[in-house]
């Protein structure tokens, strides 16, 4: 799934802007956010994914 990589690549990123010197903050914030934004879009995904049971 494209979202899923997308999410790995953005932990690499964040922790290479981690592990310098100075990192930048807020592109620090915005990777971070943007990894959050992906994660609940895969739930959703996920979740259309699978039927309700009505119990």
């Amino acid at each position: 799934m494209i979202l899923r990589t997308e999410h790995r690549d953005l932990d690499t990123a964040i922790d290479a802007l981690r592990s310098m010197a100075a990192p930048d903050q807020l592109q620090l914030a915005r990777l971070k956010k943007r990894k959050l934004r992906l994660k609940d879009e895969i739930a959703v995904l996920e979740d259309m994914r699978v039927p309700d049971i009505i119990a």
